[in-house]
């Protein structure tokens, strides 16, 4: 029995469509026409790829017509056992859990999803990155008592800290670094699997860092590997670091590039991830239905806007016409327009009555409005995004807003970015053992407040004033790697601070309203009079 869904519309070809509800639950199977596995092929159809090679095209058609034959050249005549075994089993890939080009359509087709997706991206991979001195060159670096020696080592590391930044963008002529991770990100928020390509010259050094699409990818079944498929064209690669695993089925390449997989974890699949949505897949049915069925409202309406009547009187065809026009054509784009209707004189019999009644006058309300942002709170749950971060919605106050970002810097953000970094910096290392790469993370402080932390560390000699010019990008001064010297006056100022000594200071914290740089309940949102 076919939905209503299915009844009133017709699916084109580039347009994701859904049937009932329990289609739309399962992603595993939604839409196979709409969304096709390019590695689900029959033996003839792999066989027409290019990049393979001649050895495994006669491997392949061995074991096809092993697979299918009997004694004395008798052989099978059913074509679904054929069509049964896929590119999957002749490639030895695994077939992933969730329809990959479901999920990156299902990136752009689901507002809340977009927006969480590349909130998380802006957050973590976005905000930009820069190098910093690993233990081993910070120790190295305070061994040094020489100031004309410390001074060279700092300039040798500023220089390598541009030179990495160079080479890191010369390895892909068409994106910089960051670009090449905002593209893997998005991937793995949309699919739940990243891939970033490491390509090698001759001498072995690398120099090619790029992005492959997630959805063109698959893992070999004994991990040695990944297969990608795209335009036709099978493509082999190896695993980060495997220099020595030859190619098993592909031909015209003796040195593949190599992979770096980024993936989601889940207990249900150790091959691939499973992004986030998936938690949310019924919140997200229903905000798509709930919007099918608004937008049904105004292109399958039947509910007039008036509604005409005539009593005591019967208008002539031509009247008739004239005021239909008015209404269907005359009415469009243009305001306070006349309507002349010639209407018969009354009778003794009866009096000429014409009223035109508005069935529709008021402002008209989109359905399911709380289903709708319940819906969109529980997409946004499964992301972990504060909804402050994809937009400006109504009853959020500051100090709310606030704690939200502190928890998904904590709990989302800097995870990820640890764990990307662990990746990157293996690459890293190839080029140098002194630096590596850190990601710059949200700020929860501004300019002003973070000016106030570093004056109080200054004078209580926390840290150095070349470590605060350092972390703001500039150049250190000459002797600036020593601690403030505080004067008499200025010392006694800061035990007294520290200390709390004074008594008009410990009044003034103890009656203070407010704690310093929490901010403010949004008006309205404060406490309630009972």
């Amino acid at each position: 029995m076919k939905s209503t869904y299915e009844e009133d519309t017709e699916p084109l070809d580039n347009e994701i469509r859904l049937t009932t509800y329990a289609d739309m639950v399962r992603f595993s199977k939604l839409q196979e026409e709409g969304s096709p596995d390019e590695f689900k092929l029959s033996a003839e159809e792999l066989q027409k790829m290019s990049g393979l090679s001649p050895a495994f095209r006669r491997k392949l058609s061995r074991e096809v017509t092993k697979a299918f034959t009997g004694k004395d050249g008798a052989e099978t005549q059913q074509s679904l056992l054929a069509q049964a075994i896929t590119g999957y089993a002749f490639l030895d890939v695994i077939e992933p859990v969730y329809n990959l080009e479901y999920l990156s359509r299902l990136y752009e087709i689901s507002t809340y999803n977009y927006a969480a997706c590349n909130a998380k991206t802006s957050n973590i991979v976005g905000l930009g990155y820069q190098f910093i001195e690993t233990r081993k060159t910070n120790d190295a670096i305070d061994g040094i008592t020489d100031e004309k020696q410390l001074e060279r080592a700092r300039r040798k590391l500023s220089k390598l800290k541009q030179d990495l930044q160079d080479w890191l963008d010369q390895c892909n002529s068409e994106d910089t670094f960051q670009e090449t991770l905002i593209k893997v990100w998005t991937d793995y928020e949309s699919t739940g699997n990243g891939y970033i390509e490491i390509g090698r010259t001759v001498r072995g050094d690398i120099g090619y860092i790029g992005h492959i699409p997630a959805k063109t990818m698959r893992v070999r079944r004994t991990r040695d590997g990944f297969v990608q498929l795209l335009y036709g064209k099978l493509v082999f690669f190896r695993n980060y670091g495997d220099q020595k695993t030859p190619n098993p089925i592909l031909g015209g390449n003796d040195r593949p590039n190599e992979i770096i997989h980024l993936k989601k974890y889940t207990p249900v699949n150790q091959y691939y991830g499973i992004p986030d949505i998936i938690a949310a897949q019924n919140s997200l049915a229903g905000n798509e239905f709930a919007a099918k069925y608004n937008l049904d409202y105004f292109e399958n309406k039947a509910v007039p806007r008036y509604i005409i009547t005539a009593k005591g009187a019967k208008l002539s065809p031509e009247s008739e016409r004239k005021l239909l026009e008015f209404f269907q054509v005359g009415l469009k784009g243009k305001n306070h327009r006349s309507l002349y209707i010639p209407l018969p004189a009354d009778t003794p019999e009866s009096k000429v009555e014409f009223k035109m009644e508005p069935i529709e006058a008021g402002t008209q309300e989109g359905s399911f409005d709380k289903y709708r942002k319940a819906n969109r709170d529980e997409m946004l749950l499964a992301h972990r995004v504060p909804i402050n971060k994809v937009g400006t919605p109504e009853g959020v106050n500051l100090a709310v807003a606030r704690d939200a970002d502190k928890t998904f810097k904590e709990q989302v953000c800097r995870p990820a970015q640890m764990r990307l970094e662990k990746k990157l910096n293996a690459v890293i290392e190839e080029k140098t053992d002194a630096l590596i790469i850190k990601f710059n993370e949200l700020s929860l402080t501004d300019e002003d407040t973070q000016s106030k932390i570093d004056e109080r560390y200054l004078r209580m000699q926390v840290i150095t004033p070349n470590e605060v010019r350092i972390r703001k990008g500039m150049i250190p001064l000459e002797g600036g790697d020593e601690v403030v010297d505080l004067k008499g006056d200025q010392a006694a100022e800061q035990a007294a601070q520290a200390g709390n000594t004074r008594q008009r200071s410990q009044e003034r914290q103890a009656n203070s309203p407010d704690i310093s740089g929490e901010g403010r309940n949004a008006k309205g949102d404060g406490r309630q009079a009972e």
